[in-house]
């Protein structure tokens, strides 16, 4: 199978480009929440569109396992100490921040609904109902809604309708793609954010995110699946003709590889890590059983030093990202997509870039393979724009209008409550 590897082609910072209409206005915020990194960034919107970063924070993950909060008190060190690195950075004071969503669970379906208008223009009053009638088929105890998102309208007889406001017809048929997540998480992270003196503004798929700073226009349009592979969790969205079509999660990341390691090894979790950073592949070399690597040894002084020949480090970390990809594999299958989901796959993430990783993937999953690193953005250092930190620049996008539906018609919360209440209504009321 052709291996392909051609990056997105960066935006030139004279490239003019046209403003969408969703874009933020002013400084806004960014929050990357992870099992091993917590990344804020501070960024305006300039006058072709682009952002520019004006503050980037980061701090090593706590609090959090599998992307969903455990330990409040630590993981609000952990944002607050990010947040505090990007304002003072740029010199302003976060209300309120977009927040990555991969916490409880995220389950994603289709549905497709018929409306009647009875010969009359379709309103915004009529979305809303397609959008309320959507969350209410999806519901269930415990879950809420956070994306609805319009697939397609069929107007009539007449399929392929972006936007059907104002069109008369007798019957209006939506195809919705919902995705949810358990209440007590969100619930749990908005009482964190709350801790640290922050809104939650808006959420956004993390998969999702992801895509959007990775992903170029045809691949959105003619299908593609990105994988981001995180430290605590690995998850997958699927474009298709521009939108997200599909959302899932497997709870293997590149943290249980390092853990396997320091348990294979008997090695402190910091050095595993180490090991797998600098010497970690998938695919075995000729010379990998006449290579030793040092590997100091828990609970010894630090003169106790085993040597273990760099095979044994691929065969630790092999079975694992194996698992890994047949457990995206199966997600797939079973969410029937076919040939929406399109035979192209963009793995992103810290994860994805051992050595090796690529042509595992398209072996397993069958599928042509890249590695995608983001678009390059204004103001954002070197270090801090590689596939690891995806997600968050995903997030900026989003702010700058990018991947929004063409219908953004869903109430916002509530200006006069508390920012928890308002968090908690904000989930409730997104559709």
């Amino acid at each position: 199978m052709n291996q392909l590897t051609r990056l997105p082609a960066p935006i030139e910072p004279g490239t003019p480009q046209r403003k969408r209409r969703h874009a933020r206005s002013g400084t806004f915020g960014v929050l990357d929440i992870g099992s091993t990194k917590a990344v804020c960034l501070i960024a305006r919107i300039e006058s072709d569109g682009a952002p520019r970063v004006l503050g980037f924070g980061w701090q090593r993950g706590r609090g959090v396992k599998g992307g969903s909060i455990v330990d409040l008190e630590e993981a609000e060190r952990a944002i607050r100490a990010a947040v505090g690195q990007a304002e003072d950075m740029a010199d302003t004071r976060l209300p309120g921040v977009i927040v990555n969503l991969s916490c409880g669970q995220p389950d994603s379906r289709q549905l497709h609904i018929q409306w009647g208008i009875g010969g009359r223009a379709v309103t915004d009053q009529d979305l809303r109902a397609i959008l309320h009638e959507g969350r209410r088929r999806t519901s269930e105890e415990g879950r809420e809604t956070v994306h609805a998102i319009p697939l397609g309208f069929t107007v009539d007889a007449t399929p392929g309708v972006d936007d059907p406001r104002a069109m008369i017809c007798d019957t209006l048929a939506a195809r919705l793609h919902m995705v949810s997540a358990s209440q007590a998480s969100l619930r749990n992270l908005g009482a964190c954010l709350m801790r640290c003196d922050l809104e939650v503004e808006e959420l956004v798929s993390a998969p999702f995110a992801a895509g959007l700073a990775t992903l170029v226009e045809d691949e959105k349009q003619l299908g593609c699946t990105v994988i981001d592979m995180g430290g605590g969790a690995t998850s997958l969205a699927v474009f298709s003709e521009g939108h997200l079509v599909h959302t899932a999660q497997v709870a293997v990341g590149g943290g249980q590889v390092t853990n396997d390691l320091a348990t294979v090894l008997s090695t402190p979790v910091a050095h595993a890590e180490r090991i797998k950073t600098l010497h970690g592949s998938v695919h075995g070399g000729a010379d990998d059983d006449r290579e030793f690597l040092p590997v100091p040894l828990l609970g010894e002084d630090e003169h106790a030093i085993a040597r273990i020949p760099r095979a044994m480090v691929v065969g630790i970390i092999r079975p694992r990202l194996e698992e890994t990809f047949e457990l995206v594999r199966d997600r797939l299958e079973a969410a029937g997509l076919g040939k929406e989901g399109g035979n192209r796959v963009v793995l992103t993430g810290g994860a994805s870039q051992l050595v090796g990783v690529r042509e595992l993937a398209a072996r397993i999953l069958d599928r042509q393979v890249r590695v995608g690193r983001p678009l390059p953005v204004r103001g954002l250092a070197e270090a801090a724009s590689g596939p690891a930190f995806a997600a968050a620049i995903g997030l900026l996008l989003w702010g700058a209008g990018e991947g929004r539906p063409v219908l953004d018609i869903a109430p916002g919360p509530a200006r006069s409550e508390s920012a928890f209440r308002r968090f908690v209504n904000w989930v409730k009321d997104r559709v």
